[in-house]
Formats: structure tokens, sequence, C-alpha cells
């Protein structure tokens, strides 16, 4: 299973031909309690930096990019009642949508977990 990072604190996870988004651990420690989440709907067209999501929390609102283009397949809805499981499993079970990837060439402009890790530590 391979997983990539943005510089925006997106991750996709690669299952098959399908990419799994979310934000990273960082990004929910960043910014605190999530009360609302906003999903893309199925069907969606992204390309890679497009606003695909939005996330708040008590903190602050923060836009959720496309880290590659696609196809909006599948969207949490857990997260829509419950978007506090961002704080507690953001890299697991509350990804935000699933995406059919139309070019799997973009993964090469993200990070990988070792240059995310060392990305974050040179932030702070």
């Amino acid at each position: 299973m391979s997983v990539y990072f943005t510089k925006d604190h997106e991750y996709i996870r690669i299952e098959g031909d399908v990419g799994v988004v979310g934000i990273s651990e960082y990004a929910q420690e960043q910014l605190g309690d999530i009360v609302f989440v906003e999903l893309p709907d199925s069907g969606k067209s992204l390309q890679s930096g497009d606003e695909a999501a939005v996330v708040e929390s008590v903190k602050a609102a923060s836009e959720v990019y496309a880290p590659v283009s696609g196809e909006v397949v599948e969207s949490n809805e857990d997260l829509a009642d419950n978007p506090a499981l961002v704080n507690e499993t953001p890299e697991e079970g509350a990804w935000f949508f699933k995406m059919k990837l139309s070019d799997q060439n973009e993964l090469e402009n993200l990070m990988s977990a070792d240059d995310y890790k060392a990305f974050i530590e040179d932030l702070g």
C-alpha cells in the first residue's frame, strides 16, 4: 500500500486504481477539535490542486485540495455525522473521499511518507 502526501497536508493512499484522500495527523493536530466537514459529491471531477472539501475546527476553516486529478467515487458519510472522527483516526478511518485517478504519474509530484515526515520536522 502506497501513501503520498502534499505540502498542504493531504494524504492519498493508493488502493488499486483508487486513491483514498484525507488530512494528515499533523494537519488535524494544527486544526484542533474538528466540528464540521464538507465533502465532495460522487461523480465530481477534480484536477490536482482543486478545492475538494472543507474542514472546520474550533480554530479555523481549511480547504482540502485534491492531491491528484480524478473523479470522486465515494465520500465518507461517517464524517458528516461525526466530524470529530478526524481527530481520532485522521490517516485511517477518517478519510474524506475516494477518487479514481486519471493519471497515476501525478503521484510522482507528491511526497513519500519519509519525505513528508522530514517536511513537517522542518516546519517546526
